[in-house]
């Protein structure tokens, strides 16, 4: 088969796993620069050009969009779905995924556990904003922020009131989440390819650090889940539409808490850790899904 990997960057661990397993098992890959893709919209015959060639007889694509490039990443994925070629993450799914309010809004839907959360319109009144997630100590997220950034603890009333008023003002949007202290800074990842879990760490923040992501100094432990954990990652996939998900959880006295669903998550951390070959487990994904097509 032919498959096209979309990355910004070739150097990267998991575009280069990718590359590594593609070749492995005697297919044809190619590492795309979607940012440097340009796409020709025509009746019946949707094009993309890349470095002045036409990207034709492509099997499968595997899309590592970042989040900076969003936009121009989904619209290339698209054309790709236009010219009929398997997508592993569908342009409509990576659109849906990157929006943290739309994303917890369509998991409360299909029934999962989820941290209370409050949304408002820049509202003046942020002590009720406070008092609705449950008091300090909160979560304030920005909308837009990534990997940790733009997460913040507000562990009094007064601070969180202060950060919520000071990013209203900013005009800069804003979830506000309970806080679940018997997570202990630690939150679990759950790599789902194909609907199954092929490898799960327990992330844990260093001291003093309530956010968990291993650049920011956490530390990872291999996690064997439990039955309600698995069943709520599965799920939080399959509502998002997504056949190659990472799935962050917390574990709460009320059972499972769907963080985030990740649909471009890194393969660095979990396969050094598990030494599972999640690699591979994308291209089998592929292999199986295009033979029956």
């Amino acid at each position: 088969m032919n498959i096209k990997i979309l990355s910004a960057n070739s150097h990267l661990y998991s575009t280069q796993r990718l590359v590594e397993a593609a070749k492995a098992r005697k297919h044809d890959v190619e590492v795309i620069n979607h940012a440097k893709c340009d796409i020709v919209i025509e009746k019946k015959n949707p094009v993309i050009i890349y470095k002045g060639h036409k990207l034709d007889h492509t099997d499968a694509v595997i899309p590592r969009i970042g989040a900076s490039v969003t936009f121009y990443g989904t619209a290339v994925v698209r054309q790709f779905e236009m010219m009929r070629v398997f997508t592993t993450t569908e342009s409509q799914a990576l659109v849906r995924s990157r929006d943290k309010l739309r994303s917890l809004q369509v998991l409360s839907r299909a029934g999962l556990g989820l941290p209370k959360t409050v949304f408002t319109n820049y509202s003046k009144n942020v002590k009720e904003i406070v008092d609705q997630a449950g008091g300090a100590p909160v979560i304030i997220k920005l909308l837009e922020g990534t990997q940790g950034i733009g997460v913040i603890l507000a562990e009094t009333r007064k601070a969180a009131e202060s950060v919520i008023e000071a990013f209203n003002n900013l005009q800069a949007r804003v979830i506000v989440q309970e806080f679940i202290k018997e997570a202990g800074g630690a939150d679990i990842r759950a790599f789902i390819v194909d609907g199954q879990v092929v490898g799960a760490m327990k992330r844990q923040g260093k001291e003093g650090e309530f956010r968990s992501n291993l650049h920011r100094g956490g530390t990872a432990t291999v996690i064997k889940l439990t039955d309600e954990e698995e069943t709520a990652a599965l799920k939080a996939a399959k509502a998002m539409g997504l056949g190659i998900a990472g799935v962050d959880m917390l574990q709460s006295a009320r059972g499972p808490l769907i963080l985030e669903v990740n649909s471009s998550p890194g393969l660095q951390g979990i396969e050094l850790l598990t030494g599972a070959d999640v690699a591979g487990e994308i291209i089998s994904f592929i292999e199986n899904t295009v033979e029956v097509q």
